[in-house]
């Protein structure tokens, strides 16, 4: 009987949640002499299964609401049934009256390893940590999740920030990298972290802000310029608290080519404060800051 309730459940709500993602996983083993390729192919299929077919939230999502993502990872070493390498994750969303689609994180993290046995079932419990694969790829979608949500609506990603950080508590017992505070100022810890932290609330305000410009371009594009500058000049005050923020870069890094491309064209909006800023808080930029006509 229990099993036919169990079955039922999943004909009833199985099926109504459309899943919130649309990733596409890709494995790279180039750095993995004689590698036994089938194992990869068979983990390549059961994360973007895993990712793609969980459902993540209790949103309903149409077809045409995923979020397009990728995680592309990158391996560097093999011994039995435990991997090392890096992963890489971006993810975009759509601009408002038009097909460009803007993207919105862009992150290599290179504390990724993982144990592996082939077919093995991917089971995500935010309670428990079963596996730091599983665990850094729900991570992962979370962190997509919850910076579209702010895209959107002001610190719309609350809920799904919450969730990443529970992921990222639990997993600090298993003793990978990446969970602690001691692995680095640019780990999964401090990501989750400094997200949440008051003292970069101007960056999520930024994310915000920007991509509200970007959705007014189709409208008024002068007025949707003078918006997106207005978002990245709120970015001093997080500088003048902590140059260099982690954070600060983690935008830049989704961000830079998209900005010297919007402010390089017509119509013309007074950017001589913006050049100042942009080299100010992404000096590491400098060379695509050069490309824009002040």
């Amino acid at each position: 009987m229990r099993k036919i309730i169990v079955f039922f459940f999943l004909l009833t709500f199985g099926f109504t949640q459309a899943q919130e993602l649309n990733c596409v996983v890709t494995i790279n083993t180039e750095k993995l002499p004689n590698a036994n390729q089938q194992i990869f192919k068979t983990l390549q299929t059961a994360l973007s299964e895993f990712i793609n077919k969980t459902s993540w939230t209790n949103q309903v999502f149409k077809q045409n609401e995923k979020i397009n993502c990728s995680m592309y990872i990158t391996l560097s070493s093999n011994n039995s049934d435990q991997f090392v390498g890096t992963i890489q994750v971006q993810s975009s969303r759509p601009i408002y009256n038009s097909t460009y689609a803007s993207p919105i994180l862009n992150f290599n993290d290179k504390d990724f390893s993982f144990r592996y046995v082939e077919f093995e079932n991917l089971i995500f419990n935010p309670a428990e940590f079963d596996s730091n694969l599983v665990s850094v790829v729900a991570f992962y979608s979370y962190m997509i999740l919850g910076l579209d949500a702010d895209s959107f609506v002001a610190n719309g990603g609350d809920s799904y920030f919450d969730t990443a950080q529970n992921i990222a508590n639990v997993a600090q017992q298993s003793g990978y990298r990446g969970w602690s505070q001691s692995d680095g100022n640019q780990s999964r810890y401090f990501l989750i972290n400094d997200l949440l932290s008051p003292t970069f609330t101007e960056i999520r305000q930024t994310v915000f802000q920007y991509h509200s410009g970007l959705d007014m371009m189709s409208t008024d594009l002068k007025a949707a310029k003078e918006k997106i500058k207005a978002s990245i000049l709120n970015l001093t005050k997080v500088n003048s608290v902590r140059p260099n923020a982690f954070l600060t870069r983690v935008f830049y890094d989704a961000k830079s080519d998209e900005i010297a491309s919007v402010f390089s064209g017509g119509p013309s909006v007074t950017i001589s404060d913006l050049g100042d800023v942009l080299n100010k808080t992404s000096p590491l930029n400098s060379s695509k800051w050069a490309t824009i006509k002040y």
